[in-house]
């Protein structure tokens, strides 16, 4: 009894040692085959700029999840729509988001420097898919301790009347 014991701890240890050996270090490589051997390099890092406001990447090329797919934004501000913008802005938004200061929600000054004209249009219409979808929005739900942006039930032309806004910030 005591033997058999004994030899399945011993085959227990056996398999255990064997399972350790098969693994190796798992790195993301770009494998090259060179005279029918493979060489393993490492995979060359995105550089990634980090945004002095909010400490979140700066993605340009993001255009985020929700109903604005494309948007073009003329050279010159619409200094009307700029003022309807704030309007709506000053009475849905002015709570959470000050102009230039962190608040509870990060400051909309220069967000053009820092996201795509359609990611700040879908996180305004959809905030609650972009946190749950969109990587820059989970992070700066994170850096903003948890606090998920408010749907504020704005149409399409408020979104575009408050980014025209944001453009004069």
């Amino acid at each position: 009894m005591r033997t058999q014991k004994m030899m399945r701890i011993s085959l227990l240890i056996f398999l255990f040692i064997g399972l350790l050996a098969s693994c190796g270090k798992s790195e993301k490589t770009n494998g090259q085959k060179d005279q029918g051997q493979t060489i393993e390099q490492p995979m060359p890092k995105k550089e990634i700029k980090y945004d002095k406001v909010d400490g979140v990447a700066v993605d340009l090329n993001n255009k985020g999840v929700g109903p604005i797919q494309s948007l073009s934004l003329d050279p010159e501000v619409d200094h009307g729509l700029a003022e309807q913008g704030k309007d709506v802005y000053d009475r849905n938004c002015l709570a959470c988001h000050k102009p230039d200061k962190r608040l509870v929600g990060p400051a909309p000054k220069g967000i053009l420097e820092r996201r795509a004209p359609e990611w700040i249009m879908n996180m305004i219409l959809n905030p609650e898919g972009m946190v749950k979808e969109d990587p820059v929005a989970k992070q700066l739900l994170m850096e903003y301790n948890g606090s998920p942006m408010a749907n504020q039930g704005l149409t399409k032309e408020e979104a575009r009347a408050v980014l025209e806004y944001f453009r004069t910030l």
